[in-house]
């Protein structure tokens, strides 16, 4: 294999894992706040690429696509904000004492109940937006319309998630919180309203990834199922509540599945990630980013 070909590999590796780390961020995002994963992940990203297909399809038009993946990520976010309002809130103020239990079988239920109810609004096809952009070249690499389309969706929103959490008070309130708690509610911070939009933000990151992929992965009831399963891999490799890992860990997942598709077979892409996992967790069971807790 010469470098011309490898490059091209490396590249398309960079594309999809740069993608991936979009998904990875919204987990990590919630956890670091509020110190629970949240399982339902995937049927929010599920959601945003319905919400995108049917403002397309029905009411924007199909060049529209830069303009439905924002009220996407809008309509998530709401969406977002009633959910931990009313279903998670519960266990910060009701006296819950395994909190983990609490977020768990509440995520899960909503896991289900979201996918069941796509299932009966939409049924069980899949659907295919149309092709939001022309082929092009990313360098050494041919790279379809669709993809480079998320590519640059996805470092724009990167991008603006960085500025917000570095530059603004509501970003240092975050930070803050990711760090202490009971710390920054002393500062005057009201931490429940902070959760809320936390959670918010988190899953209208899961839905822009839907959004801007439903013309490569398709639009049905179970499409977020891979995407949690990489975005929870991620995490892992990346360190847990660590957003730069969710990054460094989106980008060494893709390549790791490119190369070894190359360089083994493509039939066993999926394992290559647990390959990558099981060996970093062997030599730094906390990820790359990852902090050990003090428990003193």
């Amino acid at each position: 294999m010469d470098a011309f070909i490898l490059s091209q590999y490396v590249l398309s590796g960079l594309v999809i894992g740069v993608i991936y780390g979009l998904m990875a961020l919204g987990i990590t995002f919630i956890y670091s706040i509020m110190k629970m994963i949240n399982w339902s992940m995937g049927e929010f990203y599920m959601i945003g690429s319905y919400v995108q297909y049917a403002l397309l399809a029905g009411v924007l038009g199909w060049s529209l696509w830069y303009v439905a993946l924002p009220v996407a990520m809008v309509s998530v976010f709401l969406l977002g904000l009633l959910v931990q309002r009313f279903l998670l809130r519960p266990m910060y103020v009701g006296g819950v004492e395994r909190r983990d239990e609490y977020a768990t079988i509440v995520t899960i239920a909503l896991m289900v109940l979201f996918r069941n109810l796509a299932i009966v609004l939409g049924g069980p096809n899949q659907y295919a937006p149309r092709d939001y952009a022309r082929a092009t070249t990313l360098v050494t690499l041919p790279i379809s319309g669709n993809r480079m389309v998320a590519l640059l969706g996805t470092l724009v929103l990167l991008a603006l998630f960085f500025l917000v959490i570095k530059t603004t008070w509501i970003g240092r309130a975050f930070r803050g919180a990711a760090q202490n708690r009971v710390g920054i509610q002393t500062a005057g911070v009201d931490v429940l309203r902070l959760d809320m939009l936390a959670f918010g933000v988190g899953v209208a990151l899961a839905a822009a990834a839907g959004a801007l992929l439903a013309p490569d992965f398709l639009v049905y009831p179970e499409n977020g199922a891979i995407s949690t399963f990489k975005g929870f891999e991620i995490i892992v490799i990346g360190g847990l509540g660590s957003i730069l890992g969710s990054i460094v860990g989106g980008i060494l997942l893709g390549v790791i599945e490119a190369l070894g598709s190359v360089f083994l077979s493509p039939a066993y892409k999926d394992l290559y990630g647990f390959v990558l996992l099981i060996a970093l967790l062997v030599f730094r069971p906390t990820g790359l980013f990852g902090e050990r807790e003090r428990t003193v």
